[in-house]
């Protein structure tokens, strides 16, 4: 019998793209201070890459911590735009401001997933995402927050490619899920190979 699936984010999103991929789990969202992990990483040099990557294993180790014979998967998404990382928007302000650094070049996404079993990890993948933004006007940056904001106030970059923010891309270079902030595919690969989910 497989064992237990949860999923240690309490992001929707993620959880939708299991659910619709016909995968069994429950959801268990870790108490972790990202801001400061990520905080901390960075003054110690680590890569956008390291970082989506510790942050995924953070929250995957304190979930299996408490659930011992689980299959734990945590998951992390960092935006990178050179070395800048950029976090989820605080204020419309805040919003437009990061648009307005992203327009007219190339940023990454990086979607992490690590498994748990048993306090240790036995699979991790870091998916990367590279996005061409158009140079958009300063009067449709206003206007496109004013319109989404409640939808992009939880969105690192303020923008959901789902949504109305693929208008602000012209190329946009990986995997639709790794933008979404799972990198689903490989991680159903796994899974089957491994037995948990039917071959």
């Amino acid at each position: 019998m497989p064992e237990p699936l949860i999923l240690a984010s309490g992001s929707t999103i993620r959880a939708t793209l299991l659910r619709n991929a016909g995968v069994s789990f429950t959801t268990a969202t870790p108490r972790v201070d990202e801001d400061a992990m990520r905080d901390a990483l960075r003054a110690e040099g680590a890569s956008p890459r390291d970082i989506a990557d510790a942050l995924a294993e953070m929250k995957a180790a304190k979930v299996s911590a408490r659930n011992p014979g689980a299959l734990v998967i945590g998951c992390d998404q960092i935006l990178a735009h050179g070395s800048n990382i950029l976090s989820k928007p605080t204020s419309t302000d805040d919003a437009i401001a990061q648009l307005s650094e992203l327009r007219g070049g190339v940023h990454q996404l990086l979607s992490a997933a690590v498994i748990y079993e048993n306090g240790k990890p036995i699979w991790r993948h870091v998916g990367v995402v590279r996005l061409h933004m158009r140079d958009a006007s300063d009067a449709y940056l206003r206007d496109y927050v004013t319109r989404n904001w409640e939808e992009v106030r939880h969105c690192v970059g303020a923008y959901q490619v789902e949504a109305e923010g693929v208008r602000l891309f012209h190329r946009i270079e990986g995997d639709y899920f790794n933008i979404l902030g799972l990198p689903l595919l490989e991680l159903l690969s796994y899974l089957t190979l491994r037995g948990t989910l039917p071959a």
